[in-house]
């Protein structure tokens, strides 16, 4: 009898240091993947502006070899590298809309897009790019710019941004292009045309809507217009 006990008392005390080692398991995962979220977005952004300005500290290394090979071997560190081609990136961008914003600046620009637009290859790309981030900028000239849609199955909704309102040749119906971003990384995603009829507009914000596809669903507005449904006047519903 007194065996039974003790197995007992055994298997108990091994389901609660289960369970225990269990839970906490699971406070530290939700408490390092917000962490983890944000920094596979920083890190794609990062990454992104030091390739922009890896060759400048490449170059640099090259002219300073002759002179100091300790500065060169600082240039080629690819931390520091990233630290400085980041930092020099961003003053770039900063001096560019600064010199975007001028009289003569907005003048050399309409140059460059002149030059460019006869490249058809290179219009495709450049050209495409610049409407679409114009689009999203804008407000949209039918409804809202963030709606929802149904995608990939009638039952499911997708967030999308309006990015254009086309004619339908055969019937004549309005049809919106929806660019649907895939999270957490919103530069990659789909196109779909979607009848506008069936687009559920929605009150979100272009910020909202990034916040909202940036952390998987976890920050944004706390209600949304899920169906083509009369509202009942009190907002969002």
């Amino acid at each position: 009898m007194g065996l039974d006990v003790n197995a007992r008392d055994a298997k108990s005390a091994q389901v609660h240091h289960g369970a225990h080692f269990g839970r906490h398991l699971l406070i530290g995962f939700f408490t390092i993947a917000p962490l983890w979220v944000t920094w596979l977005v920083f890190d794609f952004l990062l990454d992104l502006l030091a390739g922009i300005g890896r060759p400048i500290l490449l170059a640099a290394a090259s002219l300073a070899a002759p002179v100091s090979g300790t500065l060169a071997a600082w240039f080629l560190n690819p931390a520091f590298q990233k630290l400085v081609a980041v930092l020099f990136t961003l003053a770039l961008i900063y001096g560019i809309g600064l010199f975007a914003s001028m009289v003569l600046g907005r003048k050399l620009i309409a140059a460059m897009e002149a030059m460019l637009n006869r490249l058809p290859l290179v219009q495709t790309v450049y050209g495409g790019t610049k409407r679409f981030l114009q689009a999203l900028r804008k407000p949209p000239v039918y409804g809202q710019r963030v709606v929802l849609i149904s995608f990939p199955t009638p039952e499911m909704k997708a967030l999308g941004f309006v990015t254009k309102i086309i004619r339908d040749e055969a019937s004549g119906r309005d049809l919106a292009a929806v660019y649907v971003p895939t999270s957490p990384n919103p530069t990659s995603g789909y196109i779909e045309i979607v009848p506008l009829s069936e687009v559920v507009q929605t009150d979100w914000s272009i910020e909202e809507a990034m916040s909202f596809v940036m952390t998987g669903g976890a920050n944004g507005p706390d209600s949304v217009h899920f169906d083509n449904m009369p509202r009942n006047g009190r907002g969002r519903t």
